[in-house]
């Protein structure tokens, strides 16, 4: 009978398991595969003759293209151009005239596409020049033609990118990841689970960029016909053209979502709670906006109008939905919500007729004795002025006697506040200046008779000397005299 085993050799031998390899060290070496991965397939697929035999034609396609430009591009400046009409036609033949050789570029390498297939040769980076290329050309003829930096930018940062996907051959990728990413927003009315992918966000904006412009330049020419009309009044035409700003906006917000097939009817069970989200937060801004349909409705404030708030003075330039636009005199441009129009209130100088009445307040020493000769020399003397209206003829009253001077308002009338008030009224108070020095009238200062009661001996002592001294100096004169 054999003894047992020891219990030392009973036990299992410890695992070698990797106390020496660490997470690190994984990681690296995961990173170091896949970039020999990728020199691996780039050295399969780009280092051939048929890769080599694309690049060169790329490369040679510059020299027809340089050649045949510069003539493509004379041949637009002188016989396409001039034939188009003046706008956005001339722009974009002027605009093709621009980047005439990258054109040329584009047809030459989509000829060497044609042949190369023809051949049954391999196209792939012949064909990501020429998407590429297709790009830039958009961009450009967007920038040149639109003129717009808003769309260039757009062009930009769209265009080139999906370009540039499509041309490396990752765009159908991309495209699925932006699918998979997406969020429940509720269920159709058949129970159905519907989504909100961030392609659908994607094709939404794009969409209603599109339609917003669109929208945009259907408001300018709607404008422009309704200001053409002259039967219509100045409040009227602000507020059509307030409600054409603020319906073709939403109406082209609602119509990309309908074109891209977003679920409206799950809207209906947090489209209250959300509404009552912004409704709360933009409390301010509607407030303004259907105060700016009030102004308009009740023609309190139209453009055109010279109106004073606060220590705002100037004419309505615009009225805007949130704002309105007030120029002063100063060249400076105000903008004023409009709900303060209503909660504050406002001067309006013009609201039913441009004819307003300013004063030009002065007095003159009770030494004057024909006060009616100087209010009616005072009437004539403000008819100098150019923007004095003759009817209503100016009135000067006398409004006080005062402690210092014989107090007069002279009273005149203008048609024009909007070349502002102060100027006219400075004007009309340089003439009166004049006048009363032609007439040897005096402008008295303030005037106080000063009684003291009860000194110090010294003030007394002081007060006395001198009284005595004018004295003295009186009889002296008469004696003299």
């Amino acid at each position: 009978m054999q003894d047992p085993q020891p219990a030392e050799d009973a036990t299992p031998a410890p695992q070698e398991t990797p106390v020496e390899e660490s997470v690190i060290e994984e990681g690296v070496e995961t990173i170091r595969e896949r970039v020999l991965a990728f020199f691996d397939g780039f050295q399969a697929n780009m280092l051939t003759a048929g890769v080599a035999i694309e690049a060169a034609i790329v490369v040679a396609a510059i020299l027809p293209a340089a050649f045949f430009g510069p003539r493509l591009r004379k041949l637009i400046q002188s016989q396409i151009a001039p034939r188009a009409p003046y706008g956005l036609l001339r722009r974009a033949a002027n605009a093709f005239a621009h980047i005439a050789t990258p054109i040329a570029l584009l047809l030459v390498l989509q000829a060497a596409m044609v042949g190369l297939r023809a051949a049954g040769n391999s196209t792939s980076v012949v064909s990501a020049a020429v998407s590429l290329l297709t790009a830039w050309i958009v961009i450009r003829l967007v920038t040149l033609v639109i003129r717009s930096p808003f769309w260039s930018r757009v062009a930009f940062y769209v265009a080139w990118p999906i370009a540039a996907l499509d041309a490396f051959g990752v765009l159908d990728d991309v495209v699925r990841q932006l699918e998979a990413f997406s969020f429940p927003i509720g269920e159709d009315e058949n129970g159905v689970e519907q989504s909100f992918s961030a392609l659908d966000f994607l094709r939404t904006v794009a969409v209603f960029g599109v339609l917003f412009w669109g929208a945009r330049f259907l408001n300018h020419l709607i404008q422009g016909r309704i200001n053409a009309i002259d039967e219509l009044t100045v409040s009227f035409k602000a507020l059509l053209s307030k409600i054409l700003d603020v319906l073709l906006p939403v109406v082209a917000l609602v119509a990309a979502l309908q074109i891209v097939g977003f679920p409206f009817a799950t809207l209906a069970i947090f489209g209250g709670a959300v509404g009552l989200g912004i409704g709360l937060g933009m409390q301010r801004t509607v407030s303004n906006f259907f105060a700016g349909f009030t102004l308009i409705a009740d023609k309190s404030i139209k453009p055109g109008d010279v109106i004073e708030i606060e220590d705002s003075y100037g004419w309505v330039t615009a009225m805007n939905a949130r704002y309105v636009t007030l120029r002063t005199r100063d060249g400076t441009a105000h903008l004023v919500p409009n709900d303060k129009f209503i909660e504050e209130g406002v001067v309006n100088w013009s609201h039913d007729d441009r004819v307003v009445r300013l004063h030009a307040p002065f007095g003159v020493s009770y030494e004057t004795r024909d006060v009616r000769g100087l209010a009616r020399a005072a009437e004539e003397r403000a008819l100098t002025i150019d923007r004095v209206l003759k009817t209503p003829a100016p009135r000067c009253n006398l409004m006080e006697f005062g402690d210092s001077s014989i107090n007069f308002d002279l009273r005149f009338w203008i048609n024009d506040p909007a070349n502002g008030s102060a100027n006219v009224r400075s004007d009309v108070m340089m003439a009166i200046w004049d006048m009363l020095h032609e007439m040897n009238i005096e402008v008295p200062f303030p005037q106080r008779d000063l009684h003291i009661k009860s000194a110090p001996d010294g003030l007394k002592m002081v007060s006395e000397t001198r009284a005595e001294a004018l004295s003295t100096a009186g009889e002296s004169n008469s004696r003299e005299e």
